[in-house]
């Protein structure tokens, strides 16, 4: 029907199909969403207006959605350990902002990652909305790469924050959540995590998880959890009102129920036991790549990896972040360019590169793959400017991902 009626979307979906086919994603905060998780987001549910929450809606007609809505809800809520969910955010910048408006009142602070030391835009850059908002103070890790619980500690003393915000968009260890829920005891600040990257595995038992303890969770439902695009809060009840109303009517109107259904197909799945052997091999083939890419040379950020990610740095290769993404989008292995801590270059044009393994472990692939691309990698950075190498390591690729089938078949 597509292809008849918009020739033009049609071709370029199916461009963007053979892409995802052929290339290998890397991109730690990118993943492969099932079949069924396909289905229920271009299903008929787009079609209805939900204003409101399962039970309390301020349309007619919502018997079904609210079915959905719970079902995910609940779903999540077995998932985590949560006393209280909402689904309804659109992704995991406008969940932030929620339980900002939740919790905090204009001008109040928020002790947050520094953004070149793994923290994200949402947690207080200058260039954000929040940060006009409300008074942000940064932390940072230490030399030996590990987040500063003594910095946190000290800050959180002198600023007196009303929350402890913790959790990061480049960081590739855990996080001492106890630690950190002591310190905000200790100067009467609430705690917030950001799991959107490590949501999965925290999901699966791979990773600590914050839920019981902190009171306010915010995610994404795609990256590692390996559903659609969206997010999610979840808090303790006393926070359940304010959380409720901060993301409607506050911020949001009519939720996207296609992708609540979608997001429960997704939970579903996540509390299979294949899912959580999935997680293992996530981390199982970042430490494959670590161990490799320090085997050719290559440093990494943060002391090496406990999650599905790798911050390297290249400034001992004489090449940028953005050199290196350009010459491996052409390799066909896609990664993003990224900062380093205090890194002296521009965000544009920075001194390191953040992969992961959530996407080709999608794939089925494990220790041995992860090998092949390092080198790949490493021939791609290395030669960034020879663009028959860069070709013949697309080709190579290619045979490779042909023997991981992605979505046999589809076609717009």
């Amino acid at each position: 029907m597509l292809n008849t009626f918009d020739p033009e979307i049609a071709e370029s979906l199916n461009r963007e199909v053979q892409r995802q086919e052929e290339g290998l994603e890397m991109i730690p905060s990118e993943n492969f969403v099932s079949e069924a998780v396909l289905e229920a987001l271009g299903s008929v549910a787009t079609n209805k207006y939900a204003e409101g929450y399962p039970g309390k809606r301020y349309y007619g007609g919502c018997h079904e959605i609210d079915v959905m809505e719970q079902l995910a809800i609940d779903r999540a809520k077995a998932l985590f350990g949560a006393e209280h969910v909402n689904v309804q955010p659109l992704s995991g910048a406008p969940a932030n902002l929620a339980a900002y408006v939740a919790l905090l009142d204009h001008g109040d602070t928020v002790l947050g990652m520094d953004l070149s030391h793994g923290g994200h835009l949402t947690h207080g850059h200058p260039l954000t909305h929040p940060a006009k908002v409300w008074n942000f103070v940064n932390y940072k890790t230490t030399p030996e790469g590990l987040i500063d619980y003594d910095d946190i500690e000290a800050k959180a003393r002198e600023h007196k924050p009303k929350i402890i915000l913790v959790g990061y968009s480049a960081y590739s260890r855990d996080i001492d959540y106890e630690r950190i829920k002591k310190i905000a005891d200790e100067v009467g600040a609430l705690t917030m995590a950001d799991i959107a990257h490590i949501a999965g595995l925290i999901a699966a038992g791979e990773m600590k998880n914050p839920v019981p303890i902190f009171d306010v969770i915010t995610t994404t439902t795609h990256k590692t959890l390996r559903g659609p695009r969206g997010g999610m809060i979840m808090c303790k009840k006393k926070h359940r009102k304010a959380i409720n109303r901060a993301v409607f009517p506050g911020l949001q109107g009519g939720p996207h129920e296609n992708v609540i259904a979608a997001k429960a197909v997704a939970f579903k799945e996540a509390a299979m036991p294949e899912y959580k052997e999935y997680a293992k091999q996530i981390k199982k083939n970042a430490k494959a790549l670590e161990t490799e890419f320090r085997n050719l040379g290559y440093e990494m950020c943060f002391g090496g990896t406990e999650n599905h990610l790798l911050l390297i740095d290249l400034t001992n290769k004489n090449v940028t972040g953005h050199q290196a993404e350009v010459a491996l989008d052409k390799a066909a292995i896609t990664v993003n360019k990224n900062t380093i801590p205090d890194d002296p270059r521009s965000p544009m044009d920075p001194s390191g590169i953040r992969l992961g393994t959530p996407a080709v472990t999608t794939r089925g692939m494990g220790e041995e793959e992860m090998t092949k691309i390092a080198k790949w990698m490493d021939r791609a950075i290395v030669g960034w400017e020879n663009e028959a190498e860069l070709e013949k390591i697309r080709e190579e690729v290619k045979e490779l991902t042909s023997k991981f089938p992605l979505y046999p078949g589809l076609k717009y």
